[in-house]
């Protein structure tokens, strides 16, 4: 029987959702709370019993596992052991195989279990980690797709409208529809957590999962995920190297901000001639950035988005697909960059950054800073400026648009 206690039962849940956590993100979308209940009902194991995590060692009957978060644990599983194979994604234990000690291997994801007073592992849930690649190649091949990514313009009823470039996509939800919410201080899919409609407002970031519709203009999600950021840039006039902190004055807002550099940050340094290069690009005057990290160096956005490729208000080839290359490109060839630290920025410095706001009402957490952005920062009138975003939020599973990976 699952346990009673409503402690232990809490524990037990919280053990399941650890053993899984490897998994894609949008594989855990599907692990619905009444299967975690069966998991734990069928297996009989007890929440004071159980352990979860990667494998990171088998040495004989023993099982040296790393939970999420802790010190790893040797475990000694029982010579009769049941030991339960599950595919990612599968929602029901009449389908897991029956398999033995011996096909346990290092990086494999297991849950282990008790029954009764027994010092010995009775029951052993494993998920392969190779299953887990596969499962995460298949999804992230789907993101490429069948996936789509822009700024929220509008959320009427259960659709939601998104700019994507020069294009406007209506994203229509359902009660099928999964929610996710990139972290606070991440933009990386794996970071993300389930969220719902309500968290959705205009200026999010949004990126979507679903069948198109043949001219692209509707997408019908199966999956959507989203978050608050801003897009800060300007020149430094402060660097506290110890506080972490990076202090200037906003180009848009003209306000001065506070921007928390933690370990989380990705920073990253932009050569004068790749600038330059970016900069004509979003002129219009020029064909490519040119150089290492140029279109596809990193991979599309979710599914590509819509906005590089449509071309803009000039037209396909024109300025405004100029515009839209630009800003994708150099959100695409981040992880490609050099990477930097705090104490290598210097006042006077451009920069440009993703951020997720701070507890102050102009201060942010720093996502993503991109440092060497002298060029990018002057657009003649009239000219829509290169940002980070949408482009640089990332894709699930190493698929995105440039989000560090």
């Amino acid at each position: 029987m699952f346990n009673s206690d409503p402690a232990a039962r809490t524990s037990d849940l919280k053990g399941i959702s650890a053993m899984l956590n490897a998994v894609p993100r949008q594989t855990l979308a599907r692990f619905a709370a009444g299967v975690c209940l069966a998991l734990f009902s069928a297996a009989g194991l007890h929440a004071q019993a159980r352990q979860s995590g990667t494998v990171k060692a088998i040495n004989g009957n023993t099982i040296t596992v790393l939970p999420a978060s802790g010190a790893a644990v040797p475990v000694t599983v029982a010579d009769d052991a049941t030991v339960l194979q599950l595919e990612p994604g599968v929602t029901d234990l009449k389908t897991a195989k029956t398999v033995t000690l011996a096909d346990i291997a290092v990086g494999d994801r297991v849950l282990t279990g008790k029954n009764g007073d027994t010092d010995t592992a009775s029951r052993v849930i494993v998920i392969k980690s190779g299953d887990i690649v596969a499962r995460n190649q298949a999804e992230q091949a789907d993101w490429q797709k069948r996936g789509a990514s822009g700024l929220v313009k509008s959320v009427d009823g259960t659709t939601i409208t998104v700019s994507a470039g020069a294009k406007t996509v209506k994203v229509e939800t359902t009660s099928k529809t999964v929610f996710r919410r990139y972290a606070a201080d991440s933009v990386k899919f794996q970071d993300a957590t389930a969220g719902e409609f309500a968290q959705i407002h205009p200026g999010d970031q949004l990126s979507v999962r679903g069948d198109k519709s043949a001219d692209g203009a509707t997408v019908t999600a199966e999956e959507v995920v989203t978050g608050t950021f801003a897009n800060l840039s300007g020149l430094l006039t402060a660097v506290d190297a110890t506080a972490g902190t990076v202090t200037f004055k906003d180009l848009t807002t003209k306000k001065p901000v506070t921007v928390k550099i933690t370990a989380n940050s990705d920073l990253r340094a932009l050569s004068a001639q790749m600038a330059t290069a970016f900069a004509a690009r979003n002129s219009g005057t020029a064909g490519g950035a040119g150089g290492p990290g140029g279109a596809g160096a990193g991979g599309p956005p979710a599914g590509g988005g819509y906005g590089g490729a449509q071309g803009g208000a000039g037209g396909p080839g024109g300025a405004g697909a100029g515009r839209a290359r630009a800003g994708m490109d150099l959100s695409r060839m981040l992880a490609h960059l050099p990477t930097e630290t705090v104490a290598q920025l210097h006042p006077k410095d451009a920069v440009m950054i993703v951020a997720s706001p701070g507890s102050g009402p102009d201060s942010f957490t720093a996502i993503t800073l991109l440092s060497g952005v002298e060029a990018l920062l002057t657009a003649p009138a009239g000219q829509q400026p290169i940002t980070l975003s949408p482009w640089s939020i990332g894709a699930p599973e190493g698929g995105g648009g440039g989000g560090p990976q």
